[in-house]
């Protein structure tokens, strides 16, 4: 397998081989035109977002966005992220439909071995993260590798989840916990 199969299926895989550091080049590109672009400018703001994420689906994010690669990341319609949001897609980020992520959100399916010599080696993967269709993440909030996210869940400001969360809940908290059913 190439470190890119080995990255997106979750194994261990080098992030420094030379295809993945050059998609990642290619992301940053993008992205720095994209958060540096004026605000009136949003034809050419769908036209690098559809480049990053190779998609037709709307959306939209207010700048300062980033992301590692962009093409892991895929979302319905109607998705919205306000400002500095962080998504790490070294495996896939599915949101749903009608997704609002407040200011600082972070998604990371990144992470590293606990063994501290291979940790060292530079060897890394992934977990993917799946959020349904109805969501609002409250801002500073942190989505942690391989978590789930129901439909209809509000996830309260500086949370980080660590856990599934299941439909139609309201959580909250470091580790997050659910507060209440909807």
């Amino acid at each position: 397998m190439t470190q890119k199969e080995l990255m997106l299926s979750g194994q261990l895989y080098d992030a420094a081989d030379a295809e993945l550091t050059q998609d990642r080049l290619h992301a940053r590109q993008l992205l720095y035109d994209y958060n540096h672009s004026r605000p009136d400018q949003t034809e050419k703001r769908k036209k690098l977002l559809a480049q990053l994420f190779r998609t037709d689906t709307s959306c939209y994010i207010e700048p300062s966005f980033q992301c590692d690669y962009g093409y892991n990341i895929s979302f319905g319609e109607n998705f919205y992220a306000n400002f500095n949001c962080v998504i790490l897609d070294v495996c896939p980020v599915t949101l749903g439909r009608n997704l609002f992520l407040a200011p600082n959100v972070q998604l990371y399916t990144a992470t590293h071995p606990l063994d501290a010599q291979e940790r060292i080696s530079g060897k890394e993967y992934g977990k993917p993260i799946t959020i349904g269709d109805n969501v609002w993440i409250g801002g500073s909030s942190v989505i942690c590798p391989g978590v789930q996210i129901g439909h209809n869940v509000v996830v309260d400001a500086g949370s980080v989840v660590t856990k599934n969360l299941p439909d139609n809940v309201v959580a909250a908290g470091n580790p997050c916990r659910i507060i209440k059913q909807l």
